[in-house]
Parts: C-alpha cells; structure tokens; sequence
C-alpha cells in the first residue's frame, strides 16, 4: 500500500522582525487580522498564529471575542516566566494558556524579541471552545 504524496504546506513561515512600540504590534495586528480574512475562510477552525521561538518551541496563538489561547509547546515551555511577566497571568497546569483579551499588545510585545519566524495555521487544537476572532 503506498500512502497518497504529502501535500506541500499552505502557509509558508515568515521571517519576524522584532516590534518595538505598542504601535508597531497593533500595525502587525491589523495586518495579520487583514491576512487571515483574505486567507482562510468563515468555515475552517483552528485558526491562529504559530511563532517559532528562536531559542527553540512553537507557540500556537488564537485570539477569540474576549480572550488570547496559547498553546506552549514543551520545547517552549521555558517562556512561561515571560508570559507571566507580560500579562500577569498564572501559569496553567496544562500546555493551553487562557489569557485576558487586552493583553495582546503586551504579550506580542514581550515575544517579539524571541520570535524567528512566524506562520498562519488552521486546523489547530486550542482546544473546547475555541473560535477566531479577527
């Protein structure tokens, strides 16, 4: 039995350039919500974001109507202090964080430094509950 070619990925990372000032992230914003409404349609689900961290790990990142989901894969677990520091949340007992919704700015903010690249995703598990909001 031979299994059907692999397809190539839809998304292709982007090389990150690290975002300064509040204003910087909230143009990165609007220009990432612009791309994910020109690219991925109503009806797909696990819609968001991956940042491949420079020193190692993925965060999976979906914001929804009134909160931002992290999924902090193990390799990446070593920014939970970071992300604690940025938005004052409580680490989960789980990989998923649930963090406040007006703490975006300031999360993109304190990542921006450590992120390689970053890639559209759909068909993420951020597990029950979830839907995008852009």
């Amino acid at each position: 039995m031979t299994l059907p070619p692999e397809q190539p990925p839809r998304f292709k990372p982007r090389p990150w350039n690290a975002l300064e000032t509040p204003q910087d992230v909230e143009l990165w914003i609007d220009e990432h919500n612009a791309a994910m409404q020109e690219l991925i349609t109503p009806q797909e689900t696990g819609v968001g974001i991956c940042f491949a961290l420079a020193e190692g790990g993925l965060v999976h990142m979906q914001t929804t109507a009134d909160a931002i989901l992290l999924d902090v894969d193990s390799d990446a677990a070593w920014i939970a202090p970071l992300i604690m520091a940025a938005t004052g949340a409580e680490q989960p007992r789980g990989q998923i964080w649930v963090l406040p919704d007006d703490k975006l700015v300031q999360l993109i903010l304190g990542l921006s430094t450590l992120v390689q690249s970053t890639t559209l995703v759909t068909g993420h598990n951020f597990g029950p509950g979830s839907r995008p909001s852009w």
